[in-house]
């Protein structure tokens, strides 16, 4: 593609840093409670010496922790500035890729940039029934993944495919279950930019045979009986069953099927034929993927696959019905109207701020690294994290994760500590770690009750569990031996 360069890359890093405007940057919620804490016991394996099987175990299958915590060897930069700078990072090579894509579908540049300008907008925007967005607001191993997924679907429409082939193992090293999607897409893709099936979309027939050989292969240990422990968490994932999501999430993922259906049907007959071969691809990719996605999570034998969540292979789909729905309003209404793209611009961008505000209502938009903590409970991890022993054991509400003001931070990746299991995060780590289901029902059946805890309800998790230090609402129970607090919480030595 010819271009100039130094309009192009300043284009490049103003969507970029729009986008992550945007979103909002928040360190150690959600996810990264898991990934942050895997990259900190790889720097520091004294930290979490009780409870590290949290996040070991399920990050066990991804070279993500070790190559970011590689990097802060490498270059002795801190882990909370690594992190914010391979989330710039990957934002700038997801905002690259699509910029790359869309300048193969389309060539008009309004079309390019108004596509490239409605991904950024939309990086939060909600994948249906798979509880992810397009973009986490903080560092995700998914997040590296999706970049070179991107990546690769621009060199295999260029013919590059050696090199997608390469970006597809970085991508399978970072996330392995978002990078098999990935693959899947790019071989369509490159069946689809092949004079051989150009002009035709498979049979159902064709299309149903793929699971069921793919089921063929599926190891002996899936049909095994869960345990009802693992079971009990497994039911507290409501988006894991397709088949019980409402009539607007399945509206949600075959509604892009039909429109790329459609996008294809309208393409050939306009004498557009990359936009056509690339609408086949995704809607034969959707295709296949809904149908395996409906015949793995239907039976009750494989209910052990249903953590794998391969409806997020919608994740992609999105993405490419937001850049090419940008790229149609750039084309056919935004053209070079500065008006109607400052309303554009103000629009789109503005109603996903609004919405990221709602989302974390107590916490900075942009939670920089050296901030001063914004809310009670980051103010009382950064104190703890400071000021107790490495090996410190702390018991705190199995629910704080959902507290007021709380906006789902973790305790674990912020504080820097062992915990008991929580009832909200931990409990996903045990639908893809079922050995851990036992040792999680055990604590947070210890825990239940939490707000009428008195002063003997400690000494019993510390008789039982070994915790030593909690974290309780302020004023504190009598009895408790408390070194900090603010107007919310105190941080207390359990006697």
């Amino acid at each position: 593609m010819k271009y100039k360069r130094p309009r192009t890359i300043l284009l490049l890093l103003c969507f970029t840093l729009l986008g992550f405007a945007v979103m909002g940057y928040h360190p150690g919620t959600e996810d990264d409670g898991i990934y942050l804490s895997a990259v900190q016991n790889n720097l520091n394996p004294s930290l979490y010496p009780k409870d590290g099987d949290f996040f070991r175990l399920q990050t066990q299958g991804t070279m993500f922790d070790v190559c970011v915590a590689d990097f802060v060897r490498l270059t002795h930069i801190p882990v909370s500035v690594t992190a914010l700078l391979w989330q710039l990072i990957s934002i700038g090579l997801i905002v690259y890729a699509c910029w790359n894509i869309a300048g193969r579908l389309f060539k008009e540049r309004t079309a390019q940039w108004a596509g490239v300008a409605l991904v950024t907008a939309m990086f939060t925007l909600p994948v249906s029934g798979t509880a992810i967005y397009l973009l986490d607001q903080h560092l995700h191993a998914r997040n590296v993944a999706t970049a070179l997924i991107l990546l690769a679907v621009s060199r295999v429409m260029a013919g590059k495919h050696v090199q997608a082939l390469v970006l597809m193992v970085g991508a399978f090293l970072m996330h392995p279950i978002m990078a098999a999607a990935g693959l899947s897409f790019c071989c369509f893709l490159a069946l689809a930019m092949s004079e051989f099936v150009h002009d035709r979309i498979p049979s159902f027939r064709e299309v149903r045979k793929i699971p069921v050989t793919v089921a063929a292969a599926i190891p002996a240990w899936l049909f095994e009986k869960p345990s009802p422990l693992w079971e009990k968490a497994l039911t507290t994932r409501t988006y894991y069953f397709l088949y019980k999501w409402t009539w607007y999430e399945w509206l949600g993922a075959l509604a892009p099927l039909i429109l790329f259906w459609l996008l294809w049907r309208k393409a050939r007959q306009h004498n557009q034929p990359v936009l056509a071969r690339f609408a086949l691809a995704v809607f034969a990719y959707g295709v296949f993927q809904q149908v395996f996605a409906m015949a793995v999570l239907a039976p009750a034998s494989l209910v052990r696959l249903t953590p794998f969540q391969p409806m997020r292979y919608l994740q992609l789909v999105y993405f490419f019905m937001v850049l090419i729905g940008g790229c149609l309003l750039g084309k056919y209404l935004l053209k070079a109207s500065a008006w109607r793209w400052a309303l554009f611009l103000l629009v789109t961008n503005g109603s996903m701020f609004a919405a990221q505000r709602a989302e974390y209502p107590a916490s900075r938009h942009i939670e920089l690294p050296g901030s001063s903590p914004s809310n009670a409970w980051l103010q009382a991890f950064a104190w703890v994290r400071t000021n107790t022993p490495t090996d410190a054991y702390f018991a705190l509400d199995p629910r704080y994760l959902e507290a007021p003001g709380e906006d789902y931070h973790s305790f674990r990746a912020l504080a820097e500590r062992s915990q008991l299991c929580d009832a909200i995060k931990d409990t996903a780590v045990v639908t893809q770690v079922p050995e851990l289901a036992p040792r999680w029902d055990r604590e947070v059946e210890a825990q239940s009750g939490w707000r009428n805890f008195q002063l003997a309800d400690f000494e019993r998790l510390k008789r039982d569990f070994g915790v030593n230090w909690t974290l309780v609402s302020y004023p504190q129970p009598r009895g408790l031996d408390c070194q900090w607090h603010n107007d919310s919480l105190a941080v207390c030595r359990i006697p």
